[in-house]
């Protein structure tokens, strides 16, 4: 459908699969906007593993990581991108594998880690002490809060412009039957470790993770752990994994916020016969803009890297995930649907950050995607359909 409506970004879908250019203006400032705080929480993980490893201050650290991505994206561009985000997926396969090994070894194996989490008290989200042996088990003390954690991080990157733009370069089908078996080993061994992994966190107890005020500093966990476990050549390696997994994040980042907001917003609404050449100058303004405001951001983080994620990825998957799926499957989704999911999306996500009627911001950006997949068919059964010739021109391309 991509190429059979000849889009580059997901914006320009929304615009021709529901023939609205003002839904393409909207989705790219929706875009360009809730990238910043994902892109600051890059910043943010990876600065603070190099802080740890290297003993650099952590504003340096973040400093170094906004040029050397700017760097990187304006000078190389798509294709290095794509190039590159081979080699390190390969890095962060074999990296992942290897820092399970070592934090299992440290904790006397498999069977002794999960015996030692049996022992560890467990409260729930008021603070009353659980019954023991809750983190030992499979869906732990908070079955909730992981499956709003796992709504996030799964069923969220079906919507999200910087994923789903990866694909628009597929070239033919067969591509995509091998994507799909190589993305989908891929999420099993690096998603799958990171849970496994992070399960074994409370088994590392220090002062070290925890702030000046007595409060459990969630992002020093991991690099408390990698430190204490890991042998010097191994903390290497992880460097290299986590520097590869946040350089490919981040230019996917950088480039869809710069080229949306280029292609979709501006030359649409302000300078129509814009050429090519000043088409990438403006990119490439943005992306130093785009990085600047993220670094802004990183150097004093109003939360932790995960809470940074879920405000992002719930605007950005409330607003786009299920617009997209129903419109790429079903004739019946109509404008009005899209613009209720666009408005419901990003509201629950902006007005949770002020209001916090829902404690977490992961739980609120699982319950703002979850959401519009419930309400697009819902307003589309009650609002007016397109005519019959338009929906069948669209979807002439699967009769192909």
């Amino acid at each position: 459908m991509t190429h059979h409506l000849d889009v580059v970004t997901m914006p320009s879908y929304f615009e021709k699969r529901y023939d609205s250019k003002a839904l393409k203006i909207a989705a790219s400032a929706i875009v360009f906007i809730f990238l910043i705080p994902y892109t600051a929480s890059v910043y943010n993980g990876l600065s603070n593993l190099f802080e740890m490893a290297f003993g650099i201050p952590y504003k340096y650290c973040v400093l170094a990581m906004a040029i050397l991505t700017a760097v990187y994206v304006i000078v190389g561009g798509y294709v290095a991108t794509a190039i590159n985000d081979f080699i390190q997926g390969c890095i962060m396969l074999v990296g992942i594998v290897l820092i399970i090994l070592a934090v299992l070894n440290n904790q006397g194996g498999l069977t002794s880690a999960v015996a030692k989490m049996a022992e560890v008290v467990a409260t729930d989200s008021v603070g009353n002490t659980t019954s023991p042996g809750a983190f030992a088990s499979i869906f732990g003390p908070d079955p909730l809060g992981l499956l709003g954690v796992v709504v996030l991080t799964s069923l969220g990157t079906w919507g999200l412009p910087q994923m789903v733009h990866k694909f628009y370069a597929i070239k033919d089908e067969k591509a995509v039957k091998t994507g799909t078996i190589v993305s989908t080993f891929f999420a099993l061994v690096v998603s799958g470790g990171c849970y496994f992994l992070g399960g074994f966190g409370r088994l590392f107890d220090s002062p070290a993770i925890y702030s000046e005020s007595g409060a459990i500093a969630y992002d020093a966990i991991v690099p408390y752990i990698l430190e204490t476990s890991l042998p010097d050549v191994l903390i290497a390696v992880v460097i290299m994994l986590v520097l590869s997994a946040s350089m490919s994040t981040l230019s996917s980042l950088v480039l869809t916020s710069s080229s949306t907001l280029t292609i979709d917003f501006i030359k649409e609404t302000f300078v129509k016969d814009m050429s090519d050449k000043k088409q990438v100058l403006l990119m490439r303004i943005l992306i130093v803009f785009f990085i600047v405001i993220s670094v802004v951001i990183a150097l004093d983080p109003p939360t932790f890297i995960a809470q940074l994620m879920g405000i992002s990825w719930g605007a950005l998957a409330g607003a786009f995930l299920a617009p997209f799926m129903y419109g790429l499957y079903w004739k019946g989704v109509t404008r009005l649907s899209v613009w209720a999911c666009f408005i419901f999306g990003v509201a629950l996500t902006v007005s949770n950050v002020y209001l916090k009627f829902i404690a977490s911001s992961i739980n609120a950006g699982a319950i703002a995607m979850i959401g519009g997949l419930i309400i697009v068919p819902v307003v589309s059964l009650f609002t007016p359909k397109f005519e019959n010739h338009f929906t069948d021109k669209i979807f002439s391309c699967f009769a192909k």
